[in-house]
């Protein structure tokens, strides 16, 4: 491709001239002008169009190679290699500001009940996104913080990226969902949450588009929201995100959150065409992805659904990581995976946030991976969360058949049960709240009213999930959220 330039830096300007080139560059990239592949100019010619010194554009090219959007290939000269989140790091956000103004707007009323109320003793949470404190092997991990203990020398800071042995048996760990990732290529995070809040204070720009799931575990969040990011909705069917409804123009300022596999609430795990299909629908607008793979371990009988990063060619992809659905969620540890730039970039503000997630969790966690501890209790687990699922779709057909309707979830937590009728779930929640019960209504999740609830089987055990199901349907027949 012979690619055209008819544009000169401002040499008056304020902003150096191989800024104005970096930004230039990264321009026609992201407007699709010269797409992955393309060749550029030589430095002498790029020097003589931009009227400017080789040295100008020597500085240039360096910093957009190290973004991740340029590379010199064997040959071929130097050519664009990405075209989506490695455009964002020339224009990153002074996150500091987020960080020191406290950015964070106040969860709605349900959600600061939610969260206060989890800890309120002999209540039943119905709708909770956490395992059953009694599935922790204590048995497991004393053997494994032994093992952890006569190995490490001392619980001092860690680089940046976080453990390096971590990093390494995680690398070796995604191997088998189909990820070929090295180490440098990998973030720990303290939880996955982190890692939306480095991705939406240091990456992205305010007004930014957010589109997600219609019902997303996102909408209950404020974070993207209180950094000037704008959430939208996008719907589903059985099959998944239907993509074709993103109202995406191409090359806006826009990006993609989806939880593909087990998606939280709806317990939805898209189907293989379908991800194939999104992936080329959001290469072909420039639309880049953060996908949330917390529950990708958790399908129960068919083999692992491939993640989106397996089937990204072009380094649209984000993937976020969680040991909090597999393991334990007080370990707080998470893991990102993208093109090294931005692994770089973002590790880089996370020191300047926490200095690091917890080396003693850290440590663990390698262990449980390189042990084969880790395999063994993710099998345990599956077993354990598929009896539960099964015992309480069976609960829930006795008590909600004739005024409900639900789908069977493939794995993960939840099942997602909306309601025939009209019905106010504030109140209901209100109502069940004095009953002890804990619900999770599912106008949280949502962009617009609705009439369901997230109901989850991990938590309880088969008696307390019958009893809380029992309470419910009373409080519902009874029409008691009416009065």
């Amino acid at each position: 491709m012979n690619i055209q330039i008819d544009w000169k830096p401002d040499k008056s300007s304020q902003v150096p001239v191989y800024k104005q080139i970096v930004e230039y560059i990264s321009q026609r990239i992201g407007q699709g002008e010269w797409p992955i592949g393309t060749r550029l100019p030589s430095q002498r010619a790029m020097a003589e169009r931009f009227e400017v010194n080789r040295s100008t554009i020597t500085s240039a090219i360096e910093e957009l190679t190290s973004y991740g959007i340029i590379a010199g290939k064997h040959g071929a000269g130097t050519q664009v290699i990405s075209n989506t989140w490695s455009l964002m790091l020339p224009v990153t956000q002074d996150w500091n500001r987020f960080i020191s103004n406290g950015f964070f707007e106040a969860n709605n009323r349900v959600v600061q009940t939610i969260n206060n109320m989890e800890f309120a003793p002999d209540i039943l949470r119905l709708g909770t996104g956490e395992l059953d404190h009694h599935l922790f092997d204590k048995k497991q991990w004393k053997k494994v913080l032994r093992s952890v203990s006569s190995k490490i020398d001392s619980l001092g800071y860690l680089e940046p990226l976080g453990l390096l042995e971590l990093r390494q048996a995680l690398a070796k760990h995604l191997q088998k969902q189909g990820m070929d990732v090295s180490p440098k290529q990998i973030l720990i995070t303290s939880g996955a949450l982190q890692a939306l809040q480095l991705i939406s204070s240091s990456l992205l720009q305010q007004g930014t588009t957010v589109f997600t799931e219609e019902q997303s575990y996102l909408k209950s969040l404020q974070m993207f929201q209180s950094t000037g990011m704008n959430l939208s909705g996008v719907p589903m069917d059985d099959e998944g995100l239907q993509y074709w409804k993103i109202p995406v123009k191409k090359r806006e300022n826009s990006i993609l959150y989806t939880i593909p596999t087990n998606q939280n609430p709806t317990g939805i795990t898209m189907s293989e065409k379908r991800r194939h299909d999104l992936l080329d629908f959001c290469d072909k607008n420039g639309l880049p992805v953060i996908e949330d793979g917390a529950y990708q371990e958790l399908l129960y009988d068919q083999e692992t659904t491939k993640p989106l990063q397996v089937i990204d060619d072009n380094g649209m992809v984000i993937y976020l990581g969680s040991a909090s659905k597999t393991l334990a969620p007080g370990l707080r540890l998470g893991w990102l995976i993208a093109p090294e730039p931005i692994v770089q970039r973002l590790g880089d503000v996370k020191m300047q946030m926490d200095y690091g997630a917890s080396s003693l969790s850290q440590w663990a966690l390698t262990e449980f991976l390189n042990s084969g501890a880790y395999d063994e209790n993710l099998a345990s687990l599956k077993e354990e969360l598929k009896s539960r699922r099964d015992n309480a779709l069976r609960v829930l057909d006795e008590h909600f058949k004739d005024i409900a309707t639900w789908k069977k979830p493939a794995g993960g937590f939840y099942i997602w049960l909306t309601f025939n009728d009209k019905i106010n779930v504030e109140k209901l929640f209100k109502v069940a709240v004095k009953k002890h019960v804990l619900l999770n209504p599912g106008d949280i999740y949502g962009f617009k009213q609705n009439r369901s609830l997230r109901i989850s089987f991990a938590y309880l055990n088969k008696m307390q999930f019958e009893l809380a199901i029992g309470i419910l349907s009373g409080i519902v027949r009874g029409k008691l959220w009416k009065k």
